[in-house]
């Protein structure tokens, strides 16, 4: 007999899983989070969050907090540049400002906030809405059958064991996740390259930065290789070094092995161009290894990978925790679903078949960066070409069952944002609406449920979804855009933005991922949502 029985059991209680903490409590779904750690992060990891992300905090009602804490630690919209030396010479600008050319691609903007000022409030809103959490509590062993996870876990406190009996497990514990391990989960792909540190340091760098608004710097430096990022106050900061490198040119890749902290105090100046009386104050140093891989599958049944548990990559192009929380909302939705009676268990298997290709490619691209601008002496072999880093973040493609007629696998793999095509198995485009005077986004219709959308000719496709919603007691909610009516499309761009035409309509998945298109209008409009439904929630 079990001591707890809970739905679902997240294990890891970081940046992934306290996210997928709250996307599970804003579903209504109860679970229990175990993390061995005593509290959220301590150290600013993860600093980087995209617009996709950002959709998703929004979409929960966490967007306006957490850009208030972003304000509080950063400087926001800053460029992103590699030079010699912070106060040296300046290589190459790859961005002049975060938000550069992605303004109109979503309702909301990228941002820096470190998990330092993430982690607690999605801790306190998962709570909030009911999650339950445990820190300091490690698991200890898990067993899976045709029902469910016999799981138990102890408390370092008091060192009790107890036993958690739940459907699914979700493992967000880490690179060095030993669920992974236990499951017998290979990574696959290039490795590790580099044995890393971060240097978390107190320095006065005000003067070198000068006017520059600088968000990420990376140092190319004749003799180390690594990147900066400041406090908005310009007093303290971190340096990650990836290499160091000697006179004649070689370079160490085990950088973590025996570092003083005088020679991190070096290598803080060396990176800042100041000279050796120039104070720094070393507050602590976090070793790391550069990898670029990926789980060999994400679901063994009823347990699922996410976060770094299912993929490692470099810190080039701020992909990591993003493609972790991504991943979170992808199973979340799912998850509910499933919980809730309304799909069957089926619907869980496109998770792997959805996210591992996605997290793949952006493993990839995140190396082909890491090679570009940090290590150029890295093997090319199969190297990638950088793709734009909008269609990166927002523009992948869900190909599974999970999908009604999905993009052919010879088709691109993302979706150029620019040139939108409301294909399924893409993110739901976003417009500018307007609603009783009020200007929203197509994404703040998205979330809690499936939304069939039609244009000023698809009053049919609405109210036959309607009807089947009450009918067959599917959660599906109907919105007619147009020139004018509850929901205005105030640009005139829905029909051809969303590929559907005039009389045609589109089913929106609770992730905003299309789930199917029309361009026509149907005979039998009832039967044909009645049908989508079905396929899609695998009934």
């Amino acid at each position: 007999m079990a001591d707890h029985e809970v739905p679902v059991l997240v294990v890891g209680g970081s940046l992934v899983g306290l996210s997928t903490s709250l996307l599970l409590a804003a579903r209504g779904v109860p679970h229990m989070l175990v993390e061995q750690h005593r509290g959220t992060a301590i150290h600013p990891r993860a600093a980087s969050f995209h617009q996709g992300t950002m959709e998703i905090f929004r979409s929960v009602g966490m967007q306006e907090a957490v850009d208030a804490a972003a304000e509080q630690e950063f400087a926001q919209n800053g460029a992103i540049i590699a030079v010699e030396s912070l106060s040296g010479r300046e290589l190459q600008y790859f961005y002049r400002s975060y938000n550069d050319g992605v303004e109109g691609l979503s309702p909301t903007s990228r941002l820096f906030i470190t998990q330092v000022g993430l982690e607690p409030l999605l801790r306190d809103r998962a709570r909030d809405l009911g999650a339950e959490h445990r820190f300091a509590t490690e698991l200890v062993s898990f067993e899976q059958d045709d029902t469910g996870v016999t799981s138990v876990i102890r408390s370092r406190d008091r060192g009790a064991e107890r036993t958690v009996r739940s459907e699914y497990l979700v493992a967000a514990d880490g690179a060095h996740s030993a669920v992974r391990e236990r499951l017998g989960i290979d990574m696959v792909g290039r490795g590790s390259f580099a044995d890393c540190v971060t240097i978390y340091f107190k320095a006065d760098v005000r003067d070198m930065l000068g006017d520059r608004n600088l968000s990420v710097v990376y140092v190319n430096h004749p003799e180390l290789l690594g990147f900066f990022r400041f406090s908005i106050a310009a007093d303290s900061g971190f340096l990650a070094v990836f290499a160091t490198i000697g006179p004649d040119g070689s370079r160490d890749k085990s950088v973590g092995e025996n570092i003083s902290a005088a020679r991190c105090a070096e290598l803080v100046r060396t990176a800042l161009g100041a000279g050796p009386e120039f104070a720094v104050e070393i507050d602590n140093v976090q070793r790391w290894s550069a990898a670029a891989a990926s789980a060999a599958r994400f679901q063994d049944r009823r347990v699922f990978l996410a976060g770094d548990a299912a993929h490692v990559m470099p810190p080039t192009g701020g992909f990591g925790g993003n493609t972790g929380i991504a991943d979170a909302h992808n199973l979340a939705w799912k998850l509910a679903m499933v919980h809730s009676g309304a799909a069957d268990a089926r619907l869980l298997d496109t998770y792997d078949a959805e996210r591992r290709p996605v997290c793949h490619l952006t493993v990839e691209q995140a190396y082909t960066r890491y090679v570009l601008r940090v290590d150029s002496s890295l093997p090319k072999d199969d190297l990638m070409d950088p793709l734009d880093d909008a269609s990166i973040e927002l523009g992948s493609v869900c190909r599974s069952a999970g999908v009604v007629d999905p993009p052919a696998v010879e088709e691109s793999s993302l979706e150029d944002l620019r040139s939108p095509t409301g294909r399924p198995g893409i993110r739901a485009p976003h417009l500018s609406l307007e609603r009783d005077g009020a200007s929203i986004s197509t994404h703040d219709l998205f979330g809690d449920g499936f939304v069939l959308l039609a244009g000023s000719d698809g009053r049919a496709w609405c109210d036959a979804a309607a009807s089947v919603a009450a009918s067959r007691g599917v959660p599906l909610k109907a919105h007619c855009v147009a020139a004018a009516g509850p929901l205005v499309d105030k640009e005139d761009r829905f029909t051809e933005v969303y590929g559907t035409g005039p009389g045609g309509a589109v089913v929106v998945r609770p992730d905003g991922v299309i789930g199917w298109r029309t361009s026509a209008p149907a005979d039998d409009p009832s039967g044909t949502i009645e049908e989508v439904m079905t396929r899609l929630l695998f009934r």
